[in-house]
């Protein structure tokens, strides 16, 4: 009788980990995949970062990666939580540190160099991540995992993770045939392309400006904002000129105040035409191949459309619903913005019919004449710095965490980036490190947004803190200048400041635990806008920078009359994106021209013709440079539901630093990332769920 064949499996599996083992060596010789190393921790390797690494970096990781799927795919032994799941926590750590660097250089130093590198590599990103999605043995046995979750004597947190792992490697087509994933992944490649040409495309936009070339172009300009245009111009070598960056924090302010309707109307232009002028940087063509191949994937996958695939693991999960939230809110806006545009045609008169670029300059007349109130009475008791260091005391005063800046102790990329460790003020404990960059610059994209580096997690044995960072693009004033922001930029670094709290405040264990789903993750971010005008904030950090004097109550009476005036503009604006957003990943069309489709449906849905989209199809960074926002910028009005119903909270608490409320939202709504389920959260946070009411009434809106 022949003696059985040895089992093949246990050779197959050493010697998968024997290329581990290699492979990581050599990766590591690269100080891009390196382990971070350093105080706190290890930090990011800013002082070694160079673009020409970059693509050795990448082949090195990928391959590591690869051999990385193959010993837990191999493994021998029966499928367990501990051999697959785990293993799959820590897999391609090599290559998130390289990939980590990468993207906050295409977001804040998107040079020629690093965009090149990233329009080579963008798709072998999305092959690699389609390789452990297609790995067949690899989803088999998270499959057996799954299926015996029930009965391995999982906690409740492990099972979650479980769930949603198996559930994100099925929607992103582990089910489907040999043939389909190859259709899968040419599809994926080529979004990877399309999206990195959008963002560059885009960026080539915004790298431009518009040019004052005399005294009497200044009419109407506040001295802060005329001497942050001098300092713009004198950055761009144009000297005895100002110029308007094309950016919202440049923009805004020139268009409040400007007496002059011809230029107000040139840089409105020049704005919100970014990504719609043709030529080499125009995206409409770019996006519409966008859209046809997401409808191709969603119907590979068995969706109706890419909105219902992009959702399915939303807290809506329907398109219907968020639907319906969006046109419950519609009717009021657009009601209101007819009343604003009548108050502001009054003072306009009969010459002039009020145009998009005249609504933000006649509605501060407006609020002047109802409310006494001037922006530019603000603007002197919101000095960048005070603001930030307000953000960090509202931290303290919430959850006990301190702030100490160690800029120049640890590389940034960037001479303007600022640094600061983060400690839990009760016990000293270390947290985490914080850091800042919020100047504009040339090849910077615009808006603002916050970046993790590294988040907490525990599953190895060994603690991991948690590295942030917030980025805006703030103007900076003329050399020796304090910098002045409005309102406005005070609440969205605030509500950035929020997204670094979130991380920050982590207790997660397991990395796949830690990402919240879309319509969930701003909530907690646009609840923090709400300390920027409590008192205490403003006694101790909106000092005039003159005088050294707090904002006086009169001013802060003003400003809280005028709360919900405006809202018509400010909703129309964020929600026409919304709407457009969701009709445009529902459509069913074969082919769709962004311009037409956009003109259309604000045609259809009733639009002010006085308001255009606060981001118009073209130039839509949240819609087109990845999935991420895509049939999501709904989320925004999700989370604003939680977020006003939270702020009713500590209303009822009669305390904005109300201990009790502060532990609860600490524990149910930042703390946990996604280990529960974040509509049960809210629940545990507030005894019930979110009351829309409290969102119109925020706005001023009928509740009925």
């Amino acid at each position: 009788m022949r003696a059985p064949e040895p089992d093949p499996r246990p050779a197959a599996h050493a010697a998968a980990i024997e290329r581990v083992a290699k492979r990581k060596a050599e990766a590591e010789t690269n100080p891009l995949l390196a382990p971070w190393s350093g105080p706190y921790g290890g930090v990011p390797p800013w002082d070694k970062v160079k673009t020409e690494l970059f693509p050795a970096a990448f082949a090195a990781g990928f391959a590591l990666q690869e051999a990385e799927v193959e010993v837990i795919a191999s493994n021998p032994e029966p499928p367990t939580f501990v051999n697959t799941l785990v293993p799959l926590q820590d897999l391609g750590r090599h290559i998130d540190r390289a990939d980590t660097l990468f993207s906050v250089l295409t977001s804040s130093l998107n040079t020629a160099d690093v965009q090149a590198v990233n329009r080579e590599w963008s798709p072998k990103f999305a092959a690699a991540s389609d390789a452990i999605t297609f790995n067949e043995k690899l989803f088999a046995r998270i499959a057996a995992v799954h299926e015996a979750r029930g009965t391995g004597g999982l906690t409740a947190e492990q099972k979650r993770l479980v769930e949603l792992v198996y559930d994100r490697f099925v929607q992103a087509g582990a089910k489907l045939t040999a043939a389909q994933k190859a259709e899968m992944g040419r599809i994926n490649q080529e979004l990877a392309v399309l999206f990195t040409d959008f963002g560059n495309k885009v960026l080539a936009d915004e790298n431009t400006w518009v040019v004052l070339d005399k005294q009497a172009d200044l009419a109407g300009l506040p001295k802060s904002l005329v001497a942050s245009a001098k300092a713009a111009a004198e950055e761009r070598k144009l000297a005895g000129k100002w110029v308007v960056v094309n950016t919202r924090s440049s923009v805004d302010p020139f268009l409040t105040t400007s007496t002059r309707r011809d230029l107000r109307e040139k840089v409105w232009k020049a704005f919100k035409n970014r990504g719609d002028n043709g030529g080499e940087s125009d995206t409409n063509k770019t996006i519409t191949r966008i859209v046809e191949l997401r409808a191709e994937r969603a119907a590979l996958l068995g969706y109706p459309t890419h909105a219902h695939w992009r959702m399915a693991n939303t807290m809506a999960i329907d398109p219907a619903k968020a639907e319906g939230l969006m046109m419950r809110v519609w009717p009021a806006a657009v009601a209101r913005v007819k009343e604003e545009v009548a108050d502001m045609q009054k003072i306009a008169g009969k010459k002039i019919t009020i145009e998009p670029w005249d609504y933000l300059f006649y509605a501060e007349k407006v609020r002047k004449a109802k409310y006494a109130l001037d922006q530019d009475e603000l603007k002197p008791y919101f000095e960048l710095n005070n603001m930030i260091a307000a953000s960090f005391y509202m931290a303290e005063q919430l959850y006990g965490l301190t702030f100490s800046e160690i800029t120049g102790k640890v590389p940034g990329f960037h001479a303007d980036v600022r640094v600061w460790e983060v400690s839990d003020k009760a016990t000293g404990a270390y947290r985490g490190l914080f850091y800042g960059d919020y100047f504009a610059r040339a090849n910077k994209r615009s808006g603002a947004w916050a970046q993790g580096y590294q988040g907490h997690e525990t599953f190895t044995g060994k603690k991991q803190t948690t590295i942030t960072s917030n980025n805006n693009n703030f103007v900076k004033g003329a050399p020796g200048e304090p910098v002045l922001i409005s309102l406005d930029d005070a609440q969205t670094l605030f509500h950035e400041f929020g997204h670094g709290l979130h991380g920050l405040l982590s207790e997660v264990n397991y990395p796949g635990l830690a990402s919240t789903p879309r319509d969930y993750v701003e909530y907690p971010s646009q609840v923090h806008e709400m300390w920027v005008l409590t008192r205490p904030i403003l006694d101790k950090y909106a000092l005039h920078y003159k005088t050294k004097k707090p904002m006086p109550q009169a001013l802060l009476d003003k400003v809280e009359a005028s709360k919900k005036f405006n809202q018509g503009y400010a909703t129309v604006e964020y929600l026409s994106s919304a709407i457009v957003d969701m009709a445009l990943h529902m459509s069913t069309a074969k082919t769709i021209d962004p311009d037409a489709f956009e003109r259309d449906m604000m045609t259809k849905m009733g639009a002010p013709k006085e308001i255009a989209m606060r981001h118009r199809l073209p130039q839509f960074n949240h819609l087109f440079t990845s999935d991420s926002y895509s049939a999501g910028y709904y989320s925004y009005l999700w989370s604003e539901v939680m977020d006003a119903d939270t702020r009713q909270a500590y209303k009822e608490a009669g305390n904005v630093f109300d201990k009790v409320t502060a532990d609860k939202m600490r524990k149910f709504i930042l703390a946990p990332g996604n280990s529960t389920d974040r509509s049960e959260a809210y629940r545990q946070f507030r005894g019930r769920d979110p009351d829309v009411k409290a969102l119109l009434e925020k706005r001023g809106f009928p509740t009925n």
